[in-house]
């Protein structure tokens, strides 16, 4: 058979669903990225970012990756043998800190079981005991897309700043940005790093830093060799809404449409629509009789659930046996959590009966595979979203 009728559920978290808006902005003929109108949607999209990152400071946009954003954040700030330190809270914190061995940094990494998040005291710490600020910057993932933990980054900021230590904050908000609160100014992060297809609603292709005043005064004797990934020469043309080199224009015309989508709805109101969901996921998770791989409740991820098997069982057969049956593709287990877990992804343009949808093919695929589990997940899952809608709409009356 080669056509599968009805719509692919792509539920990995992220690349996430691209909202048909966003699609149909994209679908414009490419303009001149050195003419006047091109400068006009430079300025738009580099301003509404601010607006989602919460900053006063300067956004930069690169076609690139979340990886691409990454190593530019390193390399505009630190120089070879700088100390950083890292927390190992899953597959994506252990990349990165594997990405700046390989570009001669020397890190210390705070070990962790892939369960919790970034340990605040930890950090300041072994802050308190770096009397010679050795160490340059500290290095988190906010919200760890292997393991749906999320990271208090204010509780970090707070454990910088209690030392009157001078590290600068890097923060991965990949999954978590326009999906979850980040607030880059209020927390005091230096370098904020995200990119285009989590809760942006983008395909893939563009990488994000938002840079704080303290940042951009460390790159003017960061060491480390950089050209594509230079703020400065992404700064200077920024000023005028144009960038240094072919930027990814029709990726643009994507990001204004989603900047837009984001504002029209609240970004609060994003955020509680995440909130919703991840809870509704969890007490469909509780009602299967299954785990879910973050520990600490005000932990729990609002972008995505990461759901442990139960022992001898694979969770890449029971993903196998979803999208063979019910075309529906689950995120896979990442390193240590190979074949041990799947991951729900619940994030970007999402609404309630795709979250059934979705519950239900989890629900189904354990039959199907001989999965040992509970049934009732859906209905817990629709006992929760009914009653939360019912409270939502009586709140908005009442205002």
């Amino acid at each position: 058979m080669t056509y599968r009728s009805g719509r692919h559920f792509l539920q990995i978290p992220g690349p996430s669903n691209v909202p048909d808006r966003i699609l149909r902005a994209m679908d414009q003929p490419t303009m001149d990225h050195r003419g006047p109108e091109f400068a006009e949607l430079g300025k738009t999209v580099l301003y509404g970012m601010k607006r989602i990152f919460k900053t006063e400071n300067p956004v930069i946009i690169y076609p690139g990756s979340g990886t691409g954003a990454w190593e530019a954040a390193l390399v505009n700030t630190l120089s070879a043998g700088d100390r950083v330190l890292m927390c190992e809270t899953g597959q994506f914190a252990t990349l990165w800190h594997g990405m700046a061995n390989k570009l001669g940094l020397e890190t210390e990494l705070i070990e962790g079981d892939w369960r919790h998040g970034a340990d605040a005291d930890a950090i300041g710490r072994r802050l308190s005991e770096d009397a010679g600020h050795e160490i340059k910057a500290v290095c988190v993932v906010h919200h760890e897309t292997s393991t749906g933990v999320t990271s208090d980054i204010a509780a970090v900021r707070r454990a910088i700043d209690s030392t009157g230590h001078p590290a600068l904050l890097l923060v991965d908000t990949i999954s978590g940005l326009g999906s979850v609160d980040f607030r880059t100014d209020e927390w005091g992060v230096d370098v904020a790093i995200t990119c285009s297809q989590k809760g942006l609603m983008m395909p893939p292709g563009l990488g994000f830093n938002a840079v704080s005043a303290k940042a951009l005064e460390a790159s003017k004797t960061a060491g480390l060799p950089r050209s594509y990934w230079g703020w400065d020469e992404m700064l200077q043309h920024n000023a005028k809404g144009y960038f240094p080199y072919s930027p990814a224009t029709n990726m643009l015309y994507g990001l204004k449409e989603a900047i837009v989508m984001l504002l029209e709805e609240g970004l609060d109101n994003v955020f509680a629509r995440h909130a919703r969901f991840s809870e509704a996921t969890r007490r469909a998770v509780r009602a299967w009789g299954l785990e879910v791989v973050s520990l600490v409740p005000s932990e729990h991820s609002n972008v995505l659930t990461a759901v442990l098997m139960p022992e001898g069982e694979s969770a890449d057969r029971l993903r196998e046996v979803i999208l063979e049956h019910f075309d529906m593709s689950l995120g896979t287990g990442l390193n240590k959590l190979q074949d041990r877990v799947f991951r729900i992804g619940h994030l970007g343009d999402f609404n309630d009966l795709t979250l059934l949808g979705t519950l239900a093919g989890v629900e189904m695929g354990l039959a199907c595979a001989g999965v040992p589990h509970n049934k009732g997940g859906v209905q817990a899952a629709i006992d929760y979203l009914a009653e939360s809608a019912v409270a939502v709409r009586t709140e908005e009356r009442a205002a």
